[in-house]
């Protein structure tokens, strides 16, 4: 293709959706590390106030996405924000001097990603981009323990009792409007699984997603990238296809959820920290907590990551001569989440 041709070509963007904690950042990381010099962007959003999954991507010191190339879309929706910030960021994007030749969309854990496709309609983003495919990375762990989906015999209690109870379960409605706008579904994390769990919970996305959809199973996001880059979905042109919980609504909201910011003190032993967050997130029904932690006399920053009761934690990269060795912790949970008491129970 001539230069010429290339310039006045569509931008394929590929749209990374996935419920909190199921590995968006790590699969994009990946894709990242094996991109072979081909030029790519990312627009990252996040649910909350502190941008880990940023910190993580500029962090990576990839040639093929210098950190001009990557913006972030902090303390917000980016499927409620299109207009605010998803188009003028990706402007700043098409005028690089090194255009991308493909970008990346990371959205929160809590966005709809129809919302944002729709916005590639719009004359102003047809004429210069196309949503090559969506990408729904799904926590097999958390699919198989029943994080999605309502126990049986207490919404057999429920309606015993109320006959005009209705079902209303946002952590399900995210993830299957998640699900069923996707062009390719990863089943992450699947070695947590055994084989007898694998099989349920492939045939279970399989039933909530009617469009013949590439499933495809990994671990730690390992997939190579020229299965999620190239799909030439074309999904703008392909919304009726796929259903939404939420296609009556006029605005999507994020009442059903909640996130707040803890400060903590320099820690001098992260596995017992590791234990303590563990207890905490069981104890009060977290989904999500993330941040970066000081640990004493370490020079490198401590990375921790948290779905559920399951954390992990590891050492990413050294803190800057003139960086705050700030400890701080994203806590996302469903709206009414006791913030005091979780906050307590963190810097006791």
């Amino acid at each position: 293709m001539s230069s010429d041709a290339r310039t006045f070509a569509k931008v394929p963007v590929t749209i990374v959706t996935g419920f909190l904690g199921a590995g968006k950042t790590t699969l994009i990381r990946h894709v990242l590390a094996e991109a072979h010099g081909r030029r790519l962007a990312l627009v990252i959003n996040e649910f909350g106030d502190v941008g880990v999954d940023g910190e993580i991507l500029k962090s990576c010191g990839i040639d093929s996405c210098p950190e001009d190339a990557i913006v972030e879309l902090a303390n917000g929706c980016i499927c409620c924000t299109v207009a605010d910030d998803f188009i003028p960021a990706i402007e700043a994007l098409l005028a690089l001097p090194n255009r991308p030749e493909h970008i990346i969309v990371e959205t929160s854990g809590l966005a709809l990603p129809k919302p944002l496709i729709k916005a590639f309609d719009w004359p102003p983003i047809r004429a210069r981009l196309t949503v090559d495919g969506v990408v729904a990375v799904v926590d097999g762990a958390a699919v198989a323990a029943g994080r999605f989906a309502d126990d049986p015999a207490v919404m057999a209690a429920r309606l015993k009792a109320d006959a005009a109870a209705t079902h209303d379960n946002p952590l399900e409605e995210v993830y299957e409007d998640q699900l069923l706008c996707a062009d390719l579904v990863i089943l992450n994390k699947s070695d947590l699984l055994d084989a007898g769990e694998l099989e349920r919970v492939g045939a279970d996305i399989r039933a909530t997603v009617s469009r013949a959809v590439k499933l495809v199973a990994t671990h730690e996001g390992r997939i190579d990238p020229a299965i999620l880059l190239g799909l030439g979905a074309s999904a703008e042109d392909d919304l009726a296809s796929r259903p939404s919980h939420h296609d009556a609504e006029a605005e999507h909201n994020h009442d059903d959820f909640d996130s707040f910011v803890v400060d903590l003190a320099e820690v001098v032993d992260p596995a017992a920290l590791i234990d303590r967050l563990a207890r905490i997130a069981g104890d009060h029904d977290v989904l999500r907590m993330k941040g970066f932690i000081s640990v004493k006399s370490r020079p490198m920053r401590l990375l921790v990551q948290g779905v559920g009761r399951r954390f992990r934690h590891q050492f990413d990269r050294a803190w800057a001569p003139d960086e705050a060795r700030a400890s701080r912790l994203v806590v996302i949970g469903q709206k009414g989440i006791d913030r005091a008491a979780i906050a307590a129970a963190l810097t006791a």
